[in-house]
């Protein structure tokens, strides 16, 4: 028996006319015109279906929080980070939780899969680190949650960051995370990287930096993240996120670094929405777009997803869990406007960041998990341009959030709601 059977779908790598037949929450066959009894059919009416959305770099400790205690008025990095200092005391293990539920509520809606949220272990209560693994186990049935322990503070630069970081992972979270370029020196900085790889080679884990999220071209920790990567054989297992510093590197050494990255096969997560907007704060004119070199590195071959970062929180005011704002941001910040390079972003929300994440039973194919989104658009440059209406969201082969012109109707865990990205915006902001 099929427990459910799309029919007539677009799939995004161009076949029209295709039916999926899902079944024990796996997809059991796609081709033209399945036969057999299903205990639910749709009609994807010749519309795109695609495995759901993939945000491969996120800060969920922190969204929702926009105006608390105050708002980021220079819309600086660093500001944002002092910012989030003052926040952290203020943070209540019941508002972290609601904050994040609410929030992958919308993002659900938006068609999302999977996220991975760095969480700072500079706190040393942990609040947040407890918070999100408890949350991680609320969403597990419509969303798959990766935690990154995150040092915000800095690996030495913060006293206790070691210690906190070893108790995250002890506690569970799930990937090693750092940020070179905030400690005191270059010297602490690469050696952070160092001891940050070591503990997720000791301990199996992925890894994902922080890497050169600044203008100063003399930061060049990914230099050292890929040195370390091949020392250690953490091949395919190290996420380079930001590397905005790249983009203003003298060319000639770009040239060095970039296959060194491709030999470390270090995957790439630029973040565009926040990338545009943080960086280049110090420049009068000319001023720099703040986006690594993205084409460069699509090149080369390497593995090159997009991240969201953060939504209405101390860095970042705006953002509504659309991945494919983000893919439209890339290709307008970049550019990237030929066919092919427009269509590539499509995989950098979906397809890349799985790969970086390293997610099992993604796709569509006989044998993924029966987890996708039908999307109001013909293909993946149309979704993209459009910000494609969200028809059903399907996860292991059920459907759990449906939308008509303006709701997402979510039916998650027996809590059916309605669901606008109005509903998410902070009040008494002044």
């Amino acid at each position: 028996m099929i427990d459910l059977l799309i029919t007539n779908a677009t799939l995004p790598d161009g076949r029209t006319g295709m039916d999926i037949a899902c079944a024990s929450g796996l997809v059991a066959e796609i081709a033209p015109a399945i036969k057999g009894e299903a205990r639910k059919t749709i009609d994807a009416r010749g519309y795109l279906v695609s495995p759901p959305f993939i945000d491969s770099h996120f800060h969920m400790d922190a969204t929702l929080s926009l105006g608390i205690p105050r708002l980021n008025m220079s819309g600086t990095l660093l500001e944002g980070i002092g910012l989030w200092g003052e926040l952290k005391p203020l943070l209540t293990h019941e508002a972290v939780i609601e904050r994040a539920l609410r929030y992958c509520d919308l993002a659900v809606s938006k068609g999302m899969g999977a996220i991975r949220t760095h969480v700072d272990v500079c706190d040393d209560r942990l609040l947040c680190v407890e918070a999100l693994l408890e949350v991680k186990k609320k969403i597990a049935p419509y969303i798959d949650l990766q935690i990154v322990a995150f040092p915000q503070d800095g690996f030495y630069r913060s006293r206790t960051a070691r210690q906190n970081l070893i108790r995250a992972l002890d506690l569970g979270v799930d990937v090693v995370g750092g940020i070179p370029h905030f400690e005191r020196t270059m010297a602490d900085g690469a050696a952070s990287l160092k001891e940050l790889c070591e503990i997720a080679e000791k301990r199996g884990l992925l890894v994902d930096i922080h890497c050169d999220e600044t203008d100063d071209p003399l930061s060049r920790h990914v230099e050292t993240l890929a040195c370390e990567t091949q020392r250690l054989g953490l091949h395919g297992r190290v996420v380079g996120s930001h590397l905005t510093s790249m983009h203003s590197m003298d060319n000639y050494y770009v040239s060095k670094l970039i296959p060194l990255m491709v030999e470390s096969q270090l995957h790439a997560t630029p973040n565009p929405l926040i990338n545009i907007t943080i960086q280049g704060r110090h420049d009068t004119y000319p001023r720099r777009r703040g986006l690594t070199r993205i084409p460069e590195l699509r090149s080369a071959g390497l593995n090159v997803s997009f991240g969201h970062d953060c939504v209405m929180d101390p860095w970042y005011s705006l953002g509504q869990a659309d991945m494919l704002e983000v893919a439209s941001m890339g290709i307008h910040a970049v550019p990237m406007t030929s066919r092919e390079a427009m269509r590539w972003t499509f995989d950098a929300v979906t397809v890349n960041p799985a790969k970086a994440m390293h997610l099992e039973g993604y796709g569509l194919a006989k044998g993924c998990k029966a987890n996708f989104v039908i999307l109001q658009a013909k293909d993946p440059i149309e979704a993209i341009r459009l910000k494609a209406n969200r028809l059903t969201v399907v996860r292991s082969g059920k459907i759990i959030a449906e939308s008509d012109e303006q709701f997402s109707k979510l039916q998650i865990a027996g809590r059916p709601k309605t669901v606008n990205g109005a509903d998410y915006a902070p009040k008494n902001l002044g």
